[in-house]
């Protein structure tokens, strides 16, 4: 009888706290089997990898981006994610945008979604200055590639079809759209 006991409450437990790898997390995307979970945990360390401050240039513009790991939760799901800051600055110093003096992690407009399924990029949302006007927003895709990884490479896919007010004809997204930026790890 005490064994039966320790069994029931055991299970009890496990159904109640369902915990898998972000990598599992990516597969079940499209996976029917898939178990119910209210944790997606970054049991591996995948995503030390991006935790760090990266920096380069793309078309006269210098990018500075810090990446560290954060937790999102809601309705009953953790999710151990990504939480970007990023500076863009023209080639005159001007800063055309600059998330790094948000404190609250719960406003940026940078945040981590989950692994591709074939494991080889990260995907993070972005809305940038102009989320409405222009449609500026969609999923940032962060990959570095096992033979170079102080290197990262974004590339941003627009997500945004529609758009409200009047776009300037002269305006670029803060991060160009369907072009690949690489950036170093300092």
């Amino acid at each position: 009888m005490k064994y039966l006991i320790s069994a029931l409450i055991f299970l009890t437990i496990s159904c109640h706290a369902q915990i898998i790898s972000l990598e599992d997390a990516a597969q079940c995307l499209t996976n029917p089997n898939c178990p119910n979970y209210n944790y997606e945990k970054d049991i591996n360390n995948s995503l030390n990898k991006y935790v760090s401050n990266w920096k380069g240039t793309y078309n006269g513009k210098t990018y500075e981006i810090q990446l560290k790991k954060g937790i999102y939760e809601d309705i009953g799901i953790k999710r151990d994610k990504l939480i970007g800051r990023m500076k863009v600055t023209d080639s005159n110093g001007n800063i055309v945008y600059n998330s790094f003096n948000q404190t609250d992690d719960s406003t940026i407009k940078f945040n981590g979604l989950r692994f591709q399924k074939d494991l080889k990029a990260y995907m993070m949302h972005f809305i940038g200055n102009s989320d409405f006007a222009c449609g500026e927003e969609g999923i940032v895709y962060l990959r570095i590639k096992p033979e170079t990884p102080n290197k990262i490479s974004i590339l941003m896919l627009q997500n945004a079809d529609i758009t409200w007010g009047d776009c300037p004809p002269n305006y670029q997204p803060i991060i160009p759209y369907k072009k690949s930026i690489s950036l170093t790890k300092q």
